[in-house]
């Protein structure tokens, strides 16, 4: 069963003319207006707009006399589609090897066999519109079974986020109104005038008077939704990505043929990767069957490579997702991220301490679906949550340390929790402390370390101090707690204690 993201911008239009001319100031209500003869409606509406009553489809005059100093600007249908083209490929490149624009305001992706790699559905999806959100871009997204489903819930709800299990499609859509079935304006006008409201009531009605009225489409269009008919998604490409295919004049469906014509791919993949001096990151298998239908294979390296033994181990460990249903009529393998690699000797017998490549374990681990696959690296910061990044796996060490003169724990809490505690302020260490329910009496005790906050992050931190202890009980467990404050000056903290981490 495929499933299918369909993410749509509210915002498109008024955000890229935002970035086009930032003199626009941010308040500002802001519509794109279109025309059609001597016509003039609101086609896009930006946030402030919406939230003084206006909407898309409004008449451009009737929204002037509403508000004013409205800030309006021609449509520009062309510009439009290029930054949605540009979403599209950026999408392909980092979610799904099947990813096509869905105009005019959204893009659609088929994840089966993607969604591994970005931790499941609902990392991915909220990973999806997060990154977006950060580049001041508001996107819903939608997973469901089917294209016309996914498209109809993205366009009708308020929430970020929304995934519909396996299954359930039927259910998800009853409540949908009719103009989510992607029909023509005529033809929801229509509807409405005979009293239809909702996806489920148009279901429930026979078919045949409603073909011998429209014709075909609305039966069309609610196959697609209720997956009765597949509906496939034409993937973007752009002259830039490498791709290489093979057709096949009688179908092909035996594992070990489809395995066969996977290493030739990958041989002549290979070959042109290395007339350009290049090595791939991200490699996508594109499964074509003879119903019409797509399926898709996705495969990432730690880093640029182009060795055919490797890149063909990958794919082929994934053979068993393919379902070949009546055949394949054609098999496409594109490099979709690529990065400059050039040839160099990676190993000799000659050379004794030769450094051990871990990318292929990390590879490995990646397709299976252990996607946070990370190494840590110092930073200079006293602050101790603040002192470790996340790096890359095979990242190069990044050589830059800080001094600590007191001992650090081996285990740092995510957050450090909350602990009661009896000590005798402002610089004595604590009696006892209770943590997680079970008190503890303190029989040795070192501090405190004072850490200031650093300033030049926020201003919150401008007079913020802490006071770390390293405390042991009386059954020898050693425990990093700190004061927030000096214990005598309120503004340098709450005085509250926590532990932050436990030694080895």
């Amino acid at each position: 069963m495929p499933r299918v993201v369909s993410v749509i911008f509210p915002t498109l239009a008024t955000d890229r003319i935002r970035r086009a001319d930032p003199s626009i100031p941010a308040e500002m209500p802001l519509v794109v207006v279109a025309r059609s003869g001597s016509k003039r409606w609101l086609s896009a509406i930006d946030e402030n707009a919406a939230k003084l009553g206006l909407h898309v489809g409004m008449a451009a005059a009737k929204a002037q006399a509403l508000v004013q100093g409205l800030h309006m600007v021609d449509a520009d249908p062309a510009a439009d589609r290029a930054a949605l083209e540009r979403l599209t490929l950026w999408a392909l490149s980092q979610y799904s090897p099947v990813v096509a624009a869905d105009p005019p305001d959204g893009i659609v992706m088929d994840t089966e066999g993607a969604d591994h790699l970005q931790g499941g559905e609902e990392l991915m999806l909220s990973g999806l519109v997060n990154r977006f959100r950060a580049r001041g871009l508001p996107a819903r997204a939608v997973i469901a079974d089917t294209w016309g489903a996914a498209f109809g819930l993205a366009r009708s709800m308020t929430a970020e986020t929304r995934i519909i299990p396996i299954g359930k499609t039927a259910d998800a859509v009853a409540n949908l109104p009719i103009s989510s079935l992607r029909l023509s304006a005529e033809t929801i006008a229509s509807l409405r005038t005979l009293g239809f409201k909702a996806v489920g009531d148009l279901a429930a009605t026979p078919r045949a008077p409603l073909t011998l009225r429209f014709g075909p489409e609305i039966g069309r269009r609610l196959d697609q939704m209720f997956g009765r008919i597949a509906e496939p998604i034409d993937p973007i490409r752009c002259p830039e990505i490498i791709e290489v295919c093979r057709a096949f004049a009688e179908p092909i469906g035996a594992a070990e043929t489809i395995a066969k014509y996977i290493s030739r791919l990958v041989a002549k993949l290979c070959r042109e990767l290395q007339a350009k001096g290049l090595g791939v990151r991200r490699t996508d298998l594109i499964v074509h069957r003879v119903d019409n239908s797509i399926q898709a294979l996705r495969a990432g390296t730690a880093k640029p490579v182009r060795d055919v033994a490797w890149l063909t181990k990958l794919l082929h460990d994934r053979i068993e997702k393919i379902d070949p249903g009546y055949g394949i009529e054609k098999l496409s393998l594109a490099a979709t991220m690529v990065e400059p690699l050039d040839d160099k000797q990676i190993a000799s017998s000659l050379i004794e301490d030769a450094t051990v490549d871990v990318g292929a374990f990390v590879d490995v681990l990646g397709n299976r679906g252990t996607y946070r696959i990370y190494r840590l690296a110092p930073v200079a910061s006293d602050v101790p949550e603040r002192s470790v990044q996340r790096i890359s796996a095979i990242a190069e060490d990044v050589g830059q340390t800080w001094p600590m003169i007191w001992p650090r724990p081996v285990r740092l809490m995510d957050r450090p929790e909350l602990i009661e505690v009896m000590a005798l302020l402002p610089d004595h260490p604590p009696v006892w402390f209770t943590w997680r329910g079970k008190r503890r009496r303190v029989k040795r005790a070192d501090g405190p370390e004072r850490i200031f906050g650093e300033w030049w992050q926020r201003t919150s931190e401008w007079t913020a101090v802490r006071d770390y202890f390293t405390v042991e009980d009386e059954t020898g467990e050693r425990y990093w707690i700190f004061r927030s404050g000096d214990g005598v000056d309120l503004e340098t903290g709450s005085h509250r204690w926590f532990l932050h981490g436990v030694f080895a």
